[in-house]
This record gives C-alpha cells, structure tokens and sequence, in this order.
C-alpha cells in the first residue's frame, strides 16, 4: 500500500472521527434538555443505548455474513466485547449522564480532556502502542488549555457525587478507548457488529440498574424524540462510524480527537443554552486546538521522522 494511500485512508479515518464528535457534542445540549425535564439520568442513558442496540440489531441479524461472523466468535473475544460494553457504556456513559445532571456541561468536558493522559499510559501497557514525545507536548498543550479555560473552578457543595461520576466516566472511557483500538485494529469483527454486541450488553444492563434504582414513568412526546434521535442518529450510528475510525486511528489519536468536543460543546452551550465565551476562555480553546493538530499531524512533520 503506497504511503499516499495510507495518509489518504488516515486522513478520512480523522474525518469521520471528528464527525462523530460533532454528533456526541450535540447530545450534550440534547441530554441537559431532557434532564431539565427530569428525566432520570441512568434510566434515561439505559433508553437510549437499549433503543439504540435494538435499531442496530435487525441489520446483524438479517445479514449472513455478520451472522457467521457472530457465530464463529472465539471465547476470548466475546470477553473483550463484553468487558468493552460494560467500560463503554454501562460505566463511561452513564457516569457521564451523572455527572451532566450534577455538574455544568463544560466542566465535565474539562474533567473528560484528562482522558488522553490514561490513554497513553493504558496503551503503553496493554496494546503496547508507542506514544511520541511530540504526541505527549499535545496532549499537555490540551490539558493546559483545559486549565486555562476553566480555572478556577467553583463548584457547589453538592456537586461531590458529580466529580465522582466524571472521574468514573474519564477512567472507563479511557480504558474502553485502548480495549477498543484492540478489538477494532485486527479488522476481524465488522465495527457494526462490534457496536451492536458491546452496546447491547451495556445499555441492557444499563437500562436494568436505571429502572430499579431510578424507576421510569410516562414520558413526553419531546422526550421520546430526543431520545429516539440520541438513539438513532447519535448513538446507532454514530457508534458504528466511531468503531470503524479505530480501525485505523490509534488509542490516543482517538482519544485526542474526542478532546474536540471541549470547544465544539462550548460555543453549542453558547448557541442553545445561553453560555457565553470570555478571553481568557477563548484563549484555553486555542491551546486545546493546538494540541489536537500537534497529535494529529505529527506524522507529517519531518522531526517525526527522528521518532520523537
């Protein structure tokens, strides 16, 4: 494969991955809508993932290959897939609907920037993927710029259980980020058939512990579309597009990459839930965008060739 193929096959992997976080950065402004409606926060990440896995399920189930991909899964990878819905979704994204009914939005965005940083670590210990000294001075550009954005924080008193909840949710994600690139790198299991699987065993179980520690009760026709839209668009196959991205991309890439949303949920929040944007907020953006593109880009540079 010549070099111009792989830089081109990079590339649109980058490409779809940033669409996926545009979707995800959108849910942020949707979920804060269906919370101020009170909508159990659990209960409520447990219906979207379970609708989600049951709109994706008929399309494994009714294509022969898939099946046949299904049924010769080894017992180690339906472990992996498995321990992958329960980090990815059970424990990541419930946490963060947590912490998005406890904290502001932005501030578990901050909190979420900090992911990269167990990313590397976790993928130099269990995938054994080499992170460069430049890709290091990006992720530290990006979570000065995190600093700058926020500091200082000023939290109230009850939001404890909040902070709790994100670091939950920055933990599992980042270690579902690096079991991911894992699953996804062989190019073995189809990214649909990945998403289905993990995200049924996750927003299954998910939904379970919402209804019995949370309840459920009769909701609104705009609750049932934003839920139905999280589901569909942003979750179905958002997902499954995001899978097929880590085929190619590498844990921190990936990981780096949903930094973005820092800056694409803070001028959403601006737009549709009145949050406005000052210098000094405006100057951390500029750090975290220049810390993506140095991770990003670093391939490109002729100082990577002396493998920083």
């Amino acid at each position: 494969m010549s070099v111009t193929k792989t830089n081109r096959s990079h590339l649109t992997a980058v490409a779809q991955a940033l669409f996926v976080t545009f979707l995800w950065s959108t849910s942020w402004v949707l979920i804060k809508f269906g919370l101020r409606s009170d909508l159990p926060p659990v209960t409520f990440a447990g219906l979207r993932y379970t609708l989600a896995f049951l709109c994706l399920l008929p399309v494994v189930l009714f294509n022969t290959e898939h099946r046949k991909t299904i049924r010769e899964l080894p017992k180690a990878q339906w472990g992996e897939l498995i321990v992958l819905g329960l980090l990815y979704y059970t424990l990541a994204q419930g946490s963060q609907f947590v912490g998005l009914a406890l904290l502001p939005a932005p501030t578990l965005t901050l909190l979420l920037n900090f992911s990269p940083i167990f990313i590397a670590v976790y993928s130099m210990y269990s995938i054994h993927e080499r992170t460069s000294l430049l890709q290091w001075g990006g992720i530290f550009i990006t979570v000065v710029g995190a600093l700058v954005y926020f500091l200082p924080l000023s939290l109230e008193g009850g939001q404890t259980l909040g902070l709790l909840a994100a670091f939950v949710g920055v933990t599992s994600n980042a270690a579902a980020a690096v079991l991911g690139r894992k699953v996804n790198s062989h190019g073995r299991i189809s990214p649909i058939v990945v998403t289905t699987i993990s995200m049924g065993v996750g927003g299954v179980l998910m939904l379970g512990i919402g209804v019995g520690v949370q309840g459920i009760r009769v909701l609104t026709l705009q609750q049932w579309a934003i839920i139905g839209w999280l589901a569909l668009v942003n979750t179905a196959f958002a997902f499954t597009l995001w899978n097929k991205s880590l085929q190619t991309l590498t844990a921190v890439e990936s990981g780096i990459i949903n930094s973005t949303m820092l800056p694409q949920i803070t001028i959403l929040a601006w737009i549709f839930l009145g949050e406005t944007i000052n210098g000094k907020q405006m100057l951390g953006l500029a750090f975290v965008v220049a810390g993506i593109l140095i991770v990003q880009l670093w391939r490109y540079l002729p100082i990577s060739k002396n493998k920083l």
